[in-house]
C-alpha cells in the first residue's frame, strides 16, 4: 500500500491573520505617506470594530496578543508614524507599552513599586495589585488592551496613562539611585521616564478625543 500523497489530504484550515483584510503584510517600504496614513487608520478602525462586534474571547485574546501573532515590525510599519491624537497612534502606544511589560516584567514591577508610593492616585486608576509582581503587571497590560476591544476605550486609555505615570515616577526615582554608580544608566533611565510621562499625556488626550467622537 502506497503512503498517502500529501496532496490527497484535506487541507488544514489556516488561522486567518488579524490584518488580512488590509493586505498589511504586503506593505512596501516606500509607500506614499498619504496612503500609509490611510492604511493606518483603516487597520486600526477595522481591528477595534472587529473586537467590539464579535465578542469572541478567542478573537479578543488574539487582538491583545497582536504583536506576537503579526510581529512587531508589521505593527510598527502600520502605526508607528501615526500622530498620538489618532486611533492608530493610541493603539501603537498601548502595544509598545504591553510589549515592554511582556519582555521585562521584573523591571516594570520594580519601577511600579517605587513609583506608586509617590503617585498613589494614579496607582489606583491603573489598578495594579500591591505589591506588584511580574505577573501582576503583565495582567494589567493585557487588561488595558482588552478594554480597548471589549470595554470603554477611553477608560482603557486613561488606565494606561495612569500606569505610565506611575512607571515614569518610578523610573525617575530609579535614575536618582543610579546616578552615583552608573551615570550613563541614570541618563537612559531619566530619558525613559520622561518619555513615559509624555506618553501618559498623549493617552489622556486620546481618551478625551474618543469621548468627543473624533479619535479616528
Amino acid at each position: 500500500m502506497r503512503p498517502a500523497d500529501p496532496a490527497d489530504r484535506p487541507a488544514r484550515p489556516r488561522r486567518p491573520a488579524l490584518l488580512d483584510t488590509t493586505a498589511a503584510a504586503a506593505i512596501p517600504g516606500g509607500l506614499d505617506p498619504a496612503r500609509r496614513a490611510e492604511l493606518a487608520h483603516a487597520t486600526a478602525a477595522a481591528l477595534v470594530h472587529r473586537g467590539r462586534a464579535e465578542g469572541d474571547p478567542d478573537v479578543l485574546a488574539r487582538l491583545v496578543a497582536l504583536v506576537e501573532h503579526e510581529g512587531l515590525e508589521l505593527v510598527a510599519s502600520l502605526w508607528s508614524d501615526s500622530p498620538a491624537g489618532s486611533l492608530p497612534g493610541a493603539l501603537w502606544r498601548l502595544y509598545v507599552l504591553r510589549e515592554w511589560v511582556r519582555r521585562d516584567p521584573v523591571t516594570v514591577a520594580d519601577r511600579y513599586r517605587q513609583g506608586v508610593e509617590r503617585a498613589p492616585v494614579q496607582g489606583a486608576v491603573a489598578g495594579v495589585a500591591l505589591p506588584p509582581g511580574p505577573d501582576d503587571v503583565r495582567a494589567v497590560a493585557d487588561a488595558v488592551l482588552s478594554g480597548v476591544y471589549a470595554g470603554d476605550l477611553a477608560v482603557a486609555l486613561e488606565r494606561a496613562a495612569a500606569f505610565c505615570r506611575v512607571l515614569s515616577t518610578g523610573g525617575a526615582l530609579d535614575a536618582d539611585h543610579l546616578d552615583l554608580v552608573d551615570p550613563q544608566g541614570a541618563d537612559r533611565t531619566t530619558r525613559g521616564a520622561a518619555a513615559l510621562g509624555r506618553t501618559a499625556e498623549e493617552l489622556v488626550r486620546a481618551a478625551a478625543l474618543w469621548r468627543q467622537g473624533v479619535l479616528d
